[in-house]
């Protein structure tokens, strides 16, 4: 017999996180725990607001969320399909079972990540604000050792976001700090091209995301004739279905796909978006959403049973510190990798 609990916590960002979006201060995050035989397995369910397939208002999300958990003590297992449309309560609930799997160990995988003896490489992440919060955070970075830094444009002046490009490239070569940036759809499909053009120059690894979602038009047009590679991320929020996922790629042709579990269909979605890129030539890497270090956990063992072992490309798996109040999880950052601790 399996019995469900949820609680919730407010979370608080140690330094405001800027998108082309908004500002992040604070992220409210749902806990699903399942109980069976006295194990106990906890997963996440976070949601983005205005961003994810699955946001709604808070007595809503609640209450299908304690719907899916009397599902689960029903019939003691997932609701896979029914669930497709809810990537974040689809997440937190394999990562619970996964957990009981485990035998209520952390280490949810049989991989050299879980036995501490690999540590995952991860991108350095500076989040938007003027100007010499973006440069400060970006020198914190690459004293820290990340030899892979992501940057979020889109919401200052170009001008000044190419200058922090600029800066780098006049100190380091592309061997020596691999550049991706995230547009979060900051740019419209009449500039994408020329700044896409303006930062080509730059030596930049991909550029997430340049217009909005949903138009494959556009977007196909860009991957097509960019300068640089172009990777997926928002594009495919609520693309749930394997028939779908295969149009959008057969549709726009992108040199990557980012994946979030809590957005992008779970464990079980990113796998199938991982298998169709592949078929196609289209590279993957995996990322966090802001969950807490509950979510992170999860998302670094699928990463570590993706593609490890031995993992090349920086994963987007660098937020483990953005909260004050963070649940304890026995995961470090060390250098420019992010380790799981099996003996702490």
């Amino acid at each position: 017999m399996i019995k469900a609990s949820i609680s919730s916590r407010l979370l608080h960002f140690k330094q405001p996180a800027g998108t082309s979006r908004g500002v992040y201060t604070t992220h409210l995050s749902y806990y699903v725990t399942l109980e069976k035989d006295g194990v106990k397995g906890v997963g996440e369910c976070s949601v983005l607001p205005d961003l994810s397939s699955d946001a709604m208002p808070t007595d809503r999300y609640e209450a299908l969320l304690r719907e899916a958990c009397r599902w689960v003590e029903q019939t003691r297992g997932i609701p896979y399909e029914m669930l497709r449309p809810y990537p974040s309560i689809l997440f937190g609930l394999e990562t619970a079972f996964a957990q009981l799997d485990a035998n209520g160990s952390a280490a949810l995988s049989q991989s050299p990540f879980a036995q501490g003896e690999e540590g995952i490489p991860i991108n350095g992440l500076v989040w938007m604000g003027t100007f010499d919060e973006m440069y400060a955070r970006l020198e914190e970075k690459l004293r820290l050792g990340f030899h892979c830094v992501k940057l979020k444009i889109g919401a200052i002046d170009f001008d000044r976001e190419l200058e922090l490009v600029r800066h780098i490239r006049e100190h380091f070569t592309k061997e020596q700090i691999e550049l991706r940036v995230d547009a979060n759809g900051g740019f419209t499909p009449d500039n994408a091209m020329e700044r896409l053009e303006m930062l080509a120059k730059y030596d930049i690894h991909s550029i997430e995301q340049p217009i909005r979602q949903h138009q494959w038009k556009d977007m196909a047009r860009l991957c097509q004739k960019s300068p640089l590679p172009i990777a997926l991320d928002e594009e495919l929020i609520g693309v749930n279905q394997p028939e779908q996922k295969a149009r959008l790629l057969d549709t726009i042709h992108p040199a990557y796909v980012v994946l979030k579990p809590s957005l992008h269909g779970g464990m079980m979605g990113c796998r199938e978006w991982i298998r169709l890129a592949k078929d196609r030539g289209v590279g993957s890497w995996i990322t966090s959403a802001l969950e807490s270090n509950v979510g992170l956990n999860a998302i670094a063992h699928l990463c570590a049973e993706e593609y490890g072992p031995h993992i090349v490309m920086p994963q987007g798996l660098g937020t483990g510190m953005l909260y004050t109040d963070n649940v304890e999880m026995p995961l470090k950052i060390i250098g420019d990798r992010l380790w799981f601790l099996r003996n702490s």
